[in-house]
């Protein structure tokens, strides 16, 4: 199979709404499947949601009660993987019958991840990436993911993998997913910017890689009224704009950036454009110096407690 027909979802999450965004997940799944895709990128957090403008009520060395709440909440609408909503978004990806990249957040134990699910066309769960390094105030609500769930599930259809937003800046982090031979490097995210489109480009050629880029597009009417994000409680509020994209492995956009609107973009990947990108660039082949420079990476769990028998 050497032409890939691959699409990015660009959606908000229903925000503190788990049964409603898993709906929104399954006619947009299903929509992506009319279009032919063969695999189906969903945004960073879009199941458990990114409530974008909220501070939990965090202040250096205090925490309110209110921001307890909110924590509540939100760890309420996360999934247990696996778990009976994860069994949910097996049965889209099969009704869809396409290979699915979803952005959840996790719930294990009293802990939230940030992660990203992989499925088959059967609906079988085959991998799961847990964001290793959440940014800025993530790091309040989102526990660190580590190096035992770097994914790289091989297919029918190539290898893949995910890199979840600004994880795409660790440089270390980008060379371990290259040397697994990822062939199509999912990125959800949640990153807006207009810098995001040129670093994604700058993947896809340094990688020798397509990059599908999903992220969300969310406005304040996307939750509930008690929701009150710093931006304000104007429903036409756009809190994530969105900029999702499709990059091939010479760095041409194939599909996107789209910004303020719903949107599903498609591309035809020729798998051929990876092996002629490679002809005179391959970082963890001919263009790599081991003799001066190598990673090592740990793929061990990390467990604070461990059983021994």
């Amino acid at each position: 199979m050497t032409v890939i027909i691959g699409a990015v979802v660009q959606a908000g999450t229903v925000l503190f709404d788990k049964k409603r965004t898993l709906e929104k997940l399954a006619d947009l799944a299903s929509d992506a499947s009319s279009k032919k895709a063969q695999l189906i990128v969903f945004p960073e957090a879009f199941v458990g949601g990114y409530p974008k403008g909220l501070d939990f009520g965090a202040r250096l060395g205090m925490r309110s009660d209110e921001g307890r709440e909110e924590f509540r909440r939100y760890y309420n609408n996360a999934i247990d993987v696996p778990g009976e909503d994860t069994n949910k978004i097996s049965k889209i990806a099969a009704d869809a019958n396409a290979h699915l990249v979803v952005g959840v957040i996790e719930r294990d134990q009293g802990t939230l991840y940030c992660s990203a699910l992989f499925f088959s066309p059967s609906g079988e769960l085959i991998g799961k990436h847990r964001k290793l390094m959440p940014t800025a105030l993530e790091r309040l609500v989102w526990g660190f993911g580590d190096g035992s769930t770097l994914a790289a599930p091989q297919t029918e259809i190539g290898t893949l993998g995910a890199v979840i937003c600004w994880e795409n800046y660790m440089p270390q982090l980008r060379l371990a997913m290259y040397g697994k031979g990822v062939e199509f490097y999912c990125a959800p995210t949640v990153d807006d910017r207009d810098a995001w489109l040129p670093s994604m480009q700058m993947v896809a050629l340094e990688g020798r890689c397509f990059v599908l880029s999903a992220c969300q597009f969310m406005t304040r009417a996307d939750g509930p009224e008690d929701y009150h994000p710093i931006q304000g409680d104007n429903p036409g509020t756009v809190l994530i704009r969105g900029g999702s994209t499709i990059i091939s492995p010479f760095g041409k956009i194939l599909a996107g950036p789209v910004f303020d609107e719903q949107a599903i973009l498609t591309a035809e990947m020729d798998k051929n454009e990876i092996i002629r990108g490679k002809y005179d660039l391959d970082v963890v082949g001919h263009y790599s110096r081991p003799d001066i420079f190598q990673l090592n990476v740990n793929e061990m769990v990390q467990a604070a407690t461990v059983e021994k028998k």
